[in-house]
């Protein structure tokens, strides 16, 4: 092994399981573990040194360790997170109940929102105002600010948010509070609402540095003791988080930042889904990525994940959009929705069997796991209708018990509806696919995308399994498997670039540009974004990348528009108006001749070059047909038959392999099922391509 060569491992900590990959030169290593809830590192030290023995490595040549969490969105979630505070302007205490005033459901007369973060007791305001344009229009009365650090220290209060209006415009407010208050309570945790969103809208501004705050000392403490303990096991190498943007972060940013960490795991997937549709010249494609707990799905364009700045956590009532927290923070746009290899199944008052969206997750698991599940999950209908083989599940690490599986399905929902087991857990593949694809069609539909355009590249442990239906039920004719398709998003992780994105608000109308005014801000964000990632980068050259929220004039939604390089002038923002309008037409069918457009948010993404892995190009092989091992009868759900289905072993394949459905494609962390009426085939860099067989070129791009 080249000394030359980095040792690296990514580390992904999910509902259900633990993935791991380990990346040296061509050198490479996988393991998928269950969770520990309890204890999260747990697990996640334990698959490392099960990597590292693999490959016959020690802790102390490991060179980088990159590692996204769950462990802040559970603590929204499940409400887990530190006694939190927030001090605001006087009058204003109550913005983060009023929200939005819009109702999530609006026939729904019992329709509860979520409560707070932070109980109205410990919501208090001062005296004192910024105006929009950022002058002062009422002097801050620091008396206010004393009684307040009185009233929140008694109440036990161990994190404080400060939100003040308009401090996007103008911070000096905002920081005169947390200076007093370092002052005098220096053991408090303290997030500035300037600092983790400075842009307009007040409810959403609040929203996300009270969360920001909320999972604060949860996450600080977690990253400091996980560092600790690497340290003591010899890993000295830097450690990177994950944010919910899809690049990497140093653990102190990711200590001051925690929200921007709660879509780490997906995000990692839509790197590698990125990655992938820039190699195989995929023009669009479909990001479908399917865990233990819950399916994500996202639209790659032109080798781009599509981005956002709104995202919604803990949704508290039938996962509708609204009944959550929104946050504003830099993520990767995406659906994601309660169907995973352990979501629950069951008959609803009409009979009839519905999925999800709670999840057995890691403990007790499915029911065949054998870990004490008793509700009927994806997983043991999967392994009902002989699609995982009980001795070999999970790298043969777990084996299932199929007789537990059969009788709890037949209990819970074969018997009470007189149907054969086979069916019944036909009927539970069917509705969470269903589920799935729907999710899909209406996010499409949402982005102004078609999926029938798209190929499909599904990974995850659970979503091999569901590929060639979903691809189906969407029109598709083409899939691809990552190599490594189980721990995809942890291979995610080392495609990611070390990156960070700022976003300021800063609103202005087409007839009346300060172009000078934009650009000073947007060279002050760039400078602050790229001194955040020379951080952890100090020799590498950085990438710099910048958009703005454009809308008419009197909308109340924007869409974001990427900026030319450079200072802009005249021609360039001519050029953003076509940009917009193409935009605006794409989405919405029609442009608005003869109206103003508005200026909003100025966001600043910085990433090091060469942090994240290029393209690699599939070499070139010969077609051969696949050496099946064996094969098995599978229940077919469109026939209503067990057909008989070759089984691959997917590592035993050589590059040039094809091979046509019914068929397993088997690896250690999950099955591919290739449909009768498809053809797999192995491309050059190991990844698997299904084509339907009446697609026009049954040969996919850069496969064979």
């Amino acid at each position: 092994m080249p000394p030359t060569s980095p040792l690296r491992i990514a580390v992904d900590i999910g509902g259900t399981f633990t993935d791991i990959v380990l990346r040296r030169g061509a050198q490479s290593a996988t393991a998928k573990l269950l969770t520990t809830p309890q204890a999260p590192e747990q697990a996640m030290i334990e698959g490392i040194l099960q990597v590292l023995a693999e490959v016959g490595a020690e802790p102390r040549e490991l060179d980088l360790l990159v590692h996204g969490t769950t462990l802040a969105t559970n603590a929204l979630i499940e409400r887990k997170g530190a006694p939190t505070g927030l001090i605001t302007n006087k009058g204003f205490r109550d913005v983060l109940a009023i929200g939005d005033e819009k109702r999530f459901d609006h026939y729904d007369l019992d329709l509860e929102k979520p409560q707070p973060l932070v109980p109205r007791h410990s919501r208090i305001g001062v005296r004192g105002r910024m105006r929009a344009d950022g002058l002062e229009h009422a002097p801050l009365a620091m008396d206010d600010v004393d009684r307040a650090i009185d009233t929140l220290r008694e109440q036990g209060v161990q994190a404080l948010a400060i939100g003040l209006l308009h401090a996007y415009a103008n911070p000096a407010h905002e920081q005169a509070v947390a200076e007093r208050v370092r002052q005098r309570w220096p053991q408090v945790s303290v997030c500035l609402s300037s600092e983790v969103c400075p842009e307009i809208r007040e409810f959403e501004r609040l929203t996300t540095t009270v969360a920001n705050a909320y999972v604060q000392p949860l996450m600080s403490r977690y990253l400091q003791a996980l560092q600790q303990r690497l340290q003591a096991l010899g890993m000295n190498c830097p450690l990177f988080l994950v944010t919910s943007g899809g690049g990497l972060t140093t653990l102190d940013t990711a200590s001051r930042f925690p929200i921007r960490l709660v879509e780490s795991g997906p995000a990692g997937g839509a790197s590698l889904s990125a990655w992938l549709a820039r190699t195989l010249g995929l023009k669009h494609a479909l990001s479908f990525d399917m865990g233990g707990t819950t399916a994500k799905i996202c639209f790659i364009t032109e080798g781009r994940a599509e981005q956002s700045r709104r995202f919604e956590v803990a949704r508290a009532w039938k996962n509708l959009k609204g009944s959550g927290w929104p946050v504003r923070i830099p993520v990767t746009e995406m659906v994601e929705i309660g169907a995973g290899g352990g979501s629950i199944g069951r008959l609803d008052r009409l009979g009839r069997i519905t999925m999800g969206p709670d999840s057995a997750g890691a403990l007790p698991g499915p029911v065949c796991y054998g870990r004490g599940g008793k509700q009927p999950t994806v997983t043991d209908a999967q392994l009902l209708l002989a699609r995982l083989d009980p001795l070999h599940f999970a790298g043969g690490h777990l084996q299932l018990d199929a007789a537990a599986a059969h009788n709890c399905v037949d209990d819970a929902l074969a018997r009470p509806q007189s149907l054969d087991v086979s069916w019944a857990a036909s009927g539970m593949i069917e509705i969470v696919e269903e589920n799935m694809a729907n999710a899909a069609r209406v996010h499409a539909i949402e982005r102004g995308q078609t999926t029938e355009q798209c190929t499909l590249i599904a990974f995850g442990g659970a979503a091999p399994l569901h590929a060639g239906s979903m691809a189906r039920r969407l029109g598709m004719t083409r899939v691809v498997i990552p190599k490594d398709a189980g721990v995809g998003s942890a291979v995610g992780f080392l495609l990611s670039p070390l990156a960070f994105e700022l976003v300021r608000s800063l609103y202005m109308d087409e007839t009346a540009l300060e172009l000078s005014h934009i650009n000073g801000l947007l060279n002050e964000l760039q400078g602050q974004a790229s001194a955040i990632v020379r951080a952890g980068a100090p020799t590498a050259a950085v990438l710099i990348r910048r958009w703005v929220d454009v809308r008419y004039r009197g909308q109340g939604h924007e869409l974001s528009i990427e900026l030319p390089a450079g200072e802009l002038g005249g021609q360039a923002m001519a050029d953003l108006r076509e940009d917009f309008e193409r935009r605006y037409e794409r989405q919405y069918g029609l442009r608005i001749p003869g109206v103003a457009l508005e200026f909003l948010s100025w966001t600043m993404s910085a990433s090091a070059e060469g942090s994240a892995e290029p393209s690699a190009v599939p070499a070139a092989c010969t077609a051969t047909a696949a050496q099946r091992l064996g094969q098995r009868a599978v229940f077919d759900p469109q026939s209503g038959q067990w057909l008989v289905h070759a089984i691959y072993e997917r590592e035993a394949l050589s590059a040039g392999a094809w091979l046509v459905g019914p068929a397993l494609v088997t690896e250690a962390q999950t099955t591919t099922v290739v449909p009768a009426g498809w053809r797999a085939s192995l491309d050059g860099l190991g990844h698997l391509h299904l084509v339907r067989s009446d697609a026009s070129d049954a040969r996919p791009s850069g496969a064979l």
